[in-house]
Parts: structure tokens; sequence; C-alpha cells
């Protein structure tokens, strides 16, 4: 009978140690939202003050229920946006009144000037190029990200795979990988719509583990002209594939629809349809900091109903509302890799009959410091000259196949890590750029 208990006691640990480790989306989901829902009522109500002193319950439920201050309740506790408090200040537009009060004469960024240099010199010289491409730009990049010491147990093997420069793209060219941090690696194939290069490394005890990587790329900016474009042709192959809904975050519901045909309706030529609806969201919907995009059921519905996102989620939303008119139009993205501005960025491409795929940056929207009509709409069929493309779409499969969850389900740019037993977020890895500007 004593043996009968011990065996029975055994096998329970077994199996309680098996569920202990098996993965839960739930679980992980919970631990996502903690890492992005981070303040408490009083950090959020202590940062507004600083601009609204009488701010008060009032004015805090009043904002909730608009979907300027974004919170959640977690476990029975409400709990606020990591950037909620900063959030409303460019979302509520008497918020945003007060704030441009407290900071009368923000000067330009080093970025905007550039762009402002960049943005004619592309409109000037890219009618006069084969493929519309202008103002090269040589780059070397080192990318690396580290994981935190102890993140996994000592001799155990981290998988990692990292953003890479495209190579079947027009606007980059003359990619060079020159420096691997891991003497095996593996390259993703052009068929991929994830850009990779995957290493594999053993954690040592009390060190963290560092993949990099050192290239070349070159840039160029692009503009078409698109005053000539032709009638679609419905049957072909690409038309039916871009202009179809995707999983989650292209989704034709009555509520996408309604705002498309209200900003449409009457209009036959696909170009001014983009224009509409690329001018709508630019008016419309102010860039806000976002919440990581795998704890968002449908993100361009998450964008209409709080009014407001970043680049890649304003970018889903016109991708989705041009393909319920017909438009065929898929994401891409990467980094912007501008002087002194450079982040993670998302935009668009649109396929035009007659003219093929062109840029679409709906973040960058309106040039507002325009001279031009061309270049208040440049971003509406052109792109700068500073960019790393690395997606031609979201949420696909990455070489090799990884076994959990990616951190970020939609997009794919600061990479990812996992061990033999889950997925390692962000919280447990940071990331880094460093960029040479060659030219």
């Amino acid at each position: 009978m004593k043996n009968k208990r011990q065996w029975l006691l055994a096998a329970w640990c077994v199996a309680a140690s098996f569920h202990a480790v098996a993965y839960d989306w739930n679980t992980d989901l919970r631990h996502r939202l903690l890492c992005d829902f981070t303040r408490t009522r009083q950090e959020t109500m202590d940062y507004i003050r600083q601009y609204i002193p009488h701010v008060n319950d009032s004015c805090m439920a009043h904002w909730e229920r608009s979907g300027a201050l974004e919170q959640m309740t977690i476990d029975g506790e409400k709990r606020y946006f990591h950037a909620a408090a900063r959030n409303l200040f460019r979302i509520d537009p008497w918020c945003a009144q007060v704030w441009q009060k407290a900071h009368p004469e923000e000067p330009l960024s080093a970025s905007q000037i550039a762009i402002m240099k960049n943005v004619p010199q592309i409109l000037r010289d890219a009618p006069g190029h084969p493929q519309h491409l202008a103002q090269a730009r040589r780059m070397r990049v080192t990318y690396t990200l580290t994981v935190k010491a102890d993140a996994v147990p000592a001799g155990q093997t981290l998988r990692c795979w990292l953003p890479f420069p495209r190579t079947d793209q027009p606007r980059q060219q003359d990619v060079e990988l020159l420096e691997v941090s891991q003497p095996r690696y593996k390259r993703s194939s052009a068929s991929c719509a994830h850009s990779t290069i995957y290493m594999e490394q053993k954690a040592v005890a009390g060190k963290p583990t560092v993949f990099s990587e050192t290239f070349e790329y070159t840039s160029r900016g692009a503009w078409f002209d698109l005053s000539a474009v032709q009638p679609y042709q419905t049957r072909s192959k690409l038309y039916k594939e871009y202009t179809a809904e995707r999983d989650r975050h292209i989704r034709f519901t009555p509520e996408l629809c309604q705002l498309a045909d209200s900003l449409t309706r009457g209009v036959d030529n696909p170009v001014e349809k983009a224009q509409r609806i690329f001018t709508y969201i630019s008016r419309h919907f102010p860039w806000a900091s976002a919440r990581e995009y795998s704890t968002i059921d449908n993100i361009p519905m998450y964008v209409l109903r709080n009014r407001h996102g970043d680049c890649g989620q304003v970018s889903l939303l016109f991708i989705t509302l041009c393909r319920i008119c017909g438009i065929p139009a898929h994401f891409q993205s990467g980094f912007m890799m501008h002087p002194f501005g450079h982040n993670l960025h998302d935009w668009a491409e649109v396929y035009f009959e007659g003219v093929g795929w062109v840029p679409v940056d709906q973040s960058f929207g309106i040039c507002e410091y325009a001279t031009s009509q061309a270049e208040r709409l440049f971003y509406m069929g052109g792109i700068d000259s500073w960019r790393m493309i690395v997606n031609t779409d979201y949420g696909m499969p990455l070489s090799p196949k990884k076994k959990y969850p990616r951190s970020e389900t939609v997009d794919f740019q600061r990479g990812e890590v996992e061990w033999k037993k889950g997925n390692l977020y962000f919280d447990q890895w940071d990331w880094d750029i460093q960029i040479t500007y060659l030219d």
C-alpha cells in the first residue's frame, strides 16, 4: 500500500508539474495586459493635474467613456494604460488645446526638417525614374536583442528571430549582411512575409544572452503619378486576394462598411476613393501611443471606437476601408530610419491598375507644412527615403516556425525569442538599433 501511495504521489507531482508549465493563452494575455496597464488612478490624475488642476471624478468618467483615457479592470482593479495620461492630450480635442497652450512653440525636429527637404526632391526626381524612385540613402545598421540574465535556466537553448531588410523590394536594394553574433544562422527566404535572421544560443547563469547582426542596405524614396489609372481586372488573382477579408484585423464589419460607403458614395475613381479615406483618417484619428497589438481583437474597430491610433492601427483601418471599396491593399512595415527620429513603423501599399503597388503612409498623413497639393498628399502614393522594409503582411508564420504565440502576434519588428517551455515576452528582453548614415 505504501508503494502504491508513493507511486500515486509521484504521478500527481509529474502531472502537476506538466500542468504548471502547459501554455495557456488567457494566462499569457493577462500578463501582456498587466505589462501595458501599469498606472493607478492616482498616478494618472496627478499627471493630468499638471495641466488641468481642477480635474475630478466627473472629468475622468467622461474621458474614459469617450475612449480618450484608456483603462481596463484586471483582477477586479481598475488600471490605466501606461501612456493614458499623455495620450489624453493628443486624443481629446479640448485637452489637446490645453497642451498646445502649455507648449506653444515646439520646434521642428531634425527628422522633420530632413523630411521637408527630402519630399520636394523626390517629387522632382521620381517622375524621371523608370521605377519612380529617387534620393538614395545608404545605411549601416547594427541590431541587437539582449535577453535578461536568468530569464531561462542556464544551459537552455534560446531561439531568436531578428528583423532583416527585405531583398525583394524595388525601394530597398544592395542588402549586404556584414556580421552575425552566432556562427550558425538562417536567413528566411524572400517568399516569407516576415524577413528574419534566425539564431540559437544557450543561456549562461548570471549573464544576459546577446543576439546581434550588422548589415548595410540602400533605401530610396518613391512617388507615383496617379492621374491615369486604369479599370481593375476584377477577376485577377491579385485583385481577389487583396480585396478580401483577413483573419481578425481586416474584417468588413457593418460599422466599417457604413463608413466606407459614406466616404466614397458616388465616386468611381479608385484614386479619389483612396484619397478620401486617407484624408478622413488623417483628420479624425490622431496619433497616440498604443498598447500591444496582440491584446486587441480587431484593430480597425478599436481605432474607430476609440478615435485614435498609432501607425499600424491607422494603416490597418486604411487597408480595410480600401478593400471594402474594391481597392487592393496590404500591410507593410519595418522601421522609419530618419536621422534622429528612427523608430518602429508601419504603413501600407495600395494597387492601382496601370501603375502597380504604391506606398501609403497613413500615420504621416497630410503634410500640413506643405507648399503644394502634391506635397500635402505626398504620403498618399509616395514615401520618403528613410525606411527599412521587413514585412509585407501581418501575422504570418516565421521561418523556422515558432512553437509559441509571438510577443507581437500582428507585426514583426523588434524580434522574437522563445525556449522549450514558452515565449519570452518583451519584459524579459531589450532591443537596440544603431544606424550609421553612409550617404
